[in-house]
Formats: structure tokens, sequence, C-alpha cells
């Protein structure tokens, strides 16, 4: 029984998400990969952070109402008290501090040819990389620029996943995606194992149950992204 277990945004269960700590957590309770979140502030600095804007990981009124992030320039990204306790943590920071695989989501499209300049540069950190996002275009557009690092395409549901002109599998081929990420709505078996025949793999998220991580054991899902990583790899055990 192997299933990768991915730490979202760390482990965003006990540490602020997108943190040094939370990242940090994650390697100790020794995930597969660690999910993250890329952006691209107003002066074209790599940045991490989930959501379009500050609010909601606010520290204290330094972070609120500052309107889009990618219209702030990384000086004032990283002035302000987010809830980690300091600003947003550069790409480059995230890199330096970490080991683990990461998979990287494209929260915005701007941000691909700023990754191939980076990963030009850091090629060790390309190698334990893989590239992902809702956006088609920018996966599209990743396959042209890192060839060589690998993609998935990430979608809701299979409903949403079929509204790609062609369907799912249309939309795994204009990607060029290793990988397809999808939410456990609307996942079957025999999509599970198409995939699998076509040589990709396949992950499911987001993990909350432990009945929920023994349907994936069951079908052959090759990974599943959890909050709480430490509390997956309980489940997996009872499993």
């Amino acid at each position: 029984m192997t299933i990768m277990i991915v730490g979202h945004r760390g482990a965003m269960a006990h540490e602020p998400e997108n943190s040094l700590a939370s990242y940090a957590l994650a390697e100790e309770v020794g995930v597969d990969e660690i999910e993250l979140d890329v952006r691209l502030s107003a002066d074209n600095q790599l940045f991490l952070l989930h959501d379009a804007t500050l609010d909601r990981t606010a520290g204290d009124d330094s972070a609120r109402n500052r309107g889009p992030a990618a219209e702030l320039d990384l000086a004032t990204l990283q002035s302000v008290v987010l809830d980690s306790g300091r600003g947003v943590v550069t790409l480059q920071e995230m890199y330096d501090a970490t080991e683990t695989p990461i998979q990287l989501e494209i929260k915005d499209p701007a941000t691909v040819p700023y990754l191939a300049e980076f990963f030009a540069e850091r090629p060790r950190d390309a190698e334990r990389t893989i590239l992902t996002s809702f956006h088609p275009d920018a996966l599209a557009q990743a396959a042209e620029l890192m060839p060589t690092i690998d993609r998935c395409i990430i979608t809701a549901n299979m409903a949403k996943a079929e509204e790609f002109d062609g369907g799912w599998r249309a939309l795994l081929e204009y990607t060029k995606s290793s990988r397809f990420a999808c939410g456990f709505d609307g996942l079957t078996q025999e999509i599970v194992d198409e995939v699998h025949d076509r040589g990709l793999t396949i992950h499911a998220w987001p993990l909350k149950t432990s009945e929920e991580l023994a349907r994936a054991v069951a079908m052959g899902i090759d990974g599943v992204t959890a909050d709480d990583p430490a509390l997956a790899f309980d489940w997996l055990k009872q499993i």
C-alpha cells in the first residue's frame, strides 16, 4: 500500500499557511511533497501567498486593506505582518529552507516567465518541483518555457474538468500534464484506471476524513493533499 501524502501549504492545520514554520513542520512530519502557492509582486518578484490579497492571513492592520498583492512591491509585502509574525516568504527563501519535493501552484499566470528565469538559475530546485495550476494556459506556457519540469493540472471536480473543450482528456493533453489533481467529487475507478493507462498519475484533494483516504487507497490514487499531514499518516497506518 503506497500513497503520497502532500502537505497543504505546509502543515497549515498547525502552523500559518505558506510560512517557513509550516513548511518545516511538514518536513518534520515526513510529507512526500509540500504544496504551496506562488504569485508575482508589482516589481516582478516571486513570493508565496494563496489569496489574491493579504487580508485573510493578516496578523495586524499593516496587512489589511492593502488591495491586490500583485499591486504591491516586494519590500511592502515583506514589511507587513501576517499571521506568521512576518511578511511574505519569497520563493528563494522557501527553496533555501526546504529539501522536500515541492508542488508549486501557479496562482497568477503572469509568474510563468519569471519562474522560467528562476529555475534556469536553480536547476537543482527545478528537479524537485512539479508545477501545478488551475489555469490551463499557464501550464501550456510552462510546458514551452520549462519543458523539463513536470506539470499537474488541478480541477475542483470532474464536472469542472469536463467543461474544458474536449473534456478532461483534452485538458491533460493541452497542458502536457504528467499528473492530474482532482477533487474527490466525481472521481471513479474507471477514471483512475484510464489516467494510469495513459502513463500518468492522479492525486485527490482536499483530504478531510479517514474514509476519504481509505477510498483513495482502494482506488489506487497516487497521492492526497492534507491540511494535517501528520493526521493523514496516522490514518494511513490504520488502513
